[in-house]
């Protein structure tokens, strides 16, 4: 019995049974990026806070309150786009060191560490 893909989604069930693979640079920079839209849409949902006006100044309900939602995730998208707090960068800078192996210190290739040259003297 298989298990059909839902469409759309680019979800597939043979995907998750696979060996895992190294995940290339744009697919950790895009989910960087998402990453950080929702954390800019989360401070932007803060910023508005429970108030009982609505999006648009009048009362608040469901259909102004879903227009706000729509607003706030598509600014938050554009900002992260855009660079937004910086973290994107950031986040992917942290994951490719992660990524990158260490030199192997029996390898015996690395300079045996010295004290700079320069007076000694205490001062």
């Amino acid at each position: 019995m298989t298990i059909p893909s839902l469409p759309g989604t680019g979800l597939d069930v043979t995907s998750l049974t696979k060996s895992p693979k190294k995940d290339s640079p744009e697919k950790i920079k895009n989910a960087a990026s998402q990453f950080e839209a929702l954390m800019i849409g989360q401070i932007l949902k803060t910023a508005h806070g429970d108030t009982d006006e609505g999006a648009f100044g009048g009362d608040a309900d469901p259909a102004s309150a879903s227009a706000m939602d729509f607003a706030n995730d598509y600014f938050a998208r554009a900002m992260a786009a855009k660079g937004g707090f910086g973290l994107t960068n950031m986040i992917v800078a942290g994951l490719s060191k992660q990524a990158t192996p260490a030199p192997d210190p029996s390898a015996g290739t690395q300079a045996p560490a010295t004290a700079p040259a320069g007076n000694d003297a205490p001062h």
